[in-house]
């Protein structure tokens, strides 16, 4: 297949992985065509670059993030709001950056500072939109906490924040605007680091990971997709993964894990093989699959190989399953040893109307309300049934156990259900009927499973006051009602905002209908 000068010099404005800012930075967000698989279209992006640069800090840094919305497509949205997935924001809630629930979007021709700190994270995790379905038209990057005391730097020799040559993400593309998506959009093509092939596409540049023969490298592995899970493996490769969504896990060997929407693994792969090229794959859940004509696929190559594709084949046979992973120091499950032992039990029934084409849980659907949330609350409202969306607010007492439980098998299930603000223990796990109230898994993102009798049940404390967002984080779902709001600890939450967040509900409301 040929493929266009022009082409190539739009595929290397995508898939910059050579940049890293943080934890001091202005963030522009801007339109740009790009051109990642060969197909040029006008996106959102972070600093210009698909994904956006890598944002790294380290454990208990401050980080000041000036979000400047520079967008002037009409095509798509051009306000904003940027959610740092995984961080938990305690006495920070109006940072948690999520649009009608945490704050109003920034306008055009406007920027908004975003203050916190990170005490006690560290780990990976990843920035997006959180304003309609806008990080599906590109608004989307790697975050790195790093930990310079971390108990398993033993097992790895190269953990590179500076050119994030050891940040994998994973992204599903589209070649149409996220406004003019189908009832059931379907991704054209895989992008790993920014970089992939479509079917029947030209044979467009794939991503290149470099190692080195002898040397064990710490990879970051980040979907930062909008909808499709991936099963990922490295061929003649194992990974062993050391950390879950930010939290460390005893090491876990496997040679392919399939990894959900806004999920992170961190493994370690040891370059022990012969110097060659080698297939880095994620075959996606929906939409084109394998691998034919380098589709959903990026190059591991060593040091010294050839400059040509691999001719390697995938032999797995050890996939990560999720129960096997356990938590490198001990953290005791909140509440009883048996279900339902929580101060709270919630279960959550997800539904789908073929008649609204919308979700709902609990026999509500989430609409964004006019006014964020957490603008309710300080404005005075205390009681679930004052605060807007009707019927998706639940508030939760401070200090108590809470049991969450999700089944499967609902229309469009696996469902990858987000809880901002927390992570949580998963005492079940989808696949799997039995409990773990000793050691399970502890993360962010739980998928509920895809058949009816599967289940996720989860525990967190609430120990963070805030409004925050449960939903799913396949975002073409979220859209159509897919969300609840937790109002935690409501009476001790922070009064004192920042003044720049008290102009962006004003600024908003006049905006015009072209201008939102």
């Amino acid at each position: 297949m040929i493929v266009s000068i022009s082409a190539i010099a739009l595929s290397l404005l995508s898939g910059s992985l050579a940049t890293s800012i943080g934890p001091v930075a202005n963030l522009p967000i801007v339109n740009k065509h790009i051109a990642p698989d060969g197909f040029t279209r006008s996106t959102v992006l972070a600093g210009g670059t698909f994904p956006g640069p890598l944002i790294k800090g380290y454990k208990g840094n401050r980080f000041l993030l000036n979000v400047q919305d520079r967008l002037t497509d009409n095509t798509m949205l051009r306000s904003t709001s940027i959610h740092w997935h995984g961080l938990y924001q305690r006495n920070t809630s109006y940072a948690d950056g999520v649009s009608f629930i945490t704050q109003c979007p920034i306008a055009a021709n406007h920027s908004f500072l975003y203050d916190f700190q990170v005490p006690g994270q560290a780990g990976t995790y990843w920035y997006h939109s959180h304003l309609s379905t806008q990080y599906c038209d590109g608004l989307r990057g790697p975050l790195v906490v790093y930990d310079p005391d971390d108990p398993q730097r033993h097992l790895y020799d190269v953990d590179d924040g500076k050119l994030q040559l050891t940040v994998i993400t994973l992204a599903d593309w589209y070649h149409y605007v996220a406004a003019t998506a189908p009832l059931v959009p379907v991704a054209n093509s895989t992008l790993i680091n920014g970089l992939g092939r479509y079917k029947d596409g030209p044979a467009s540049a794939l991503s290149v990971i470099s190692v080195r023969k002898g040397t064990r490298y710490r990879f970051r592995l980040v979907a930062i997709s909008c909808d499709p899970n991936y099963i990922f493996s490295i061929d003649e490769h194992s990974m062993t993964i050391l950390e879950v969504d930010g939290v460390n896990h005893k090491p876990y060997t496997v040679d392919s894990l399939q990894i959900f929407a806004a999920q992170r693994y961190s493994f370690v792969l040891d370059a022990n093989q012969g110097v060659d090229n080698y297939w880095v794959r994620a075959n996606p859940n929906v939409g084109n699959l394998g691998f034919d004509g380098g589709i959903n696929s990026a190059i591991l190559r060593y040091v010294g190989a050839p400059k040509v594709e691999p001719t390697t084949n995938s032999t797995g046979t050890a996939p990560l399953v999720e129960t096997a992973l356990h938590p490198l120091v001990y953290t005791p499950v909140p509440g009883k040893p048996y279900p339902g032992g929580a101060d709270i039990t919630l279960n959550l029934n997800i539904a789908f109307s073929f008649t609204t084409l919308k979700f709902s849980v609990n026999g509500a659907t989430f609409v964004p309300p006019t006014a964020p949330v957490l603008l309710q609350i300080l404005s005075g409202a205390q009681a679930a049934q004052d605060l807007l969306p009707a019927g998706n607010v639940y508030t939760l007492p401070p200090n108590k156990v809470i049991e969450i439980s999700i089944p499967g098998g609902s229309v469009g299930a696996a469902h990858p259900f987000h809880l901002h603000g927390h992570n949580f223990h998963v005492i079940r796990s989808a696949g799997n009927d039995t409990y773990n109230f000793i050691d399970p898994v502890i993360r962010d993102v739980v998928s509920t499973g895809p058949a009816t009798t599967d289940k996720a049940t989860f525990r967190f404390v609430t120990d963070n006051a805030g409004p925050w967002f449960l939903h799913c984080h396949i975002d073409w779902h979220l859209e159509i009602g897919l969300a609840i709001v937790f109002a935690e600890d409501i009476r001790s939450l922070q009064k004192k905002v920042p003044a720049a967040w008290n102009d962006l509900c004003p600024i908003y409301y006049n905006l015009t209908s072209n201008q939102l």
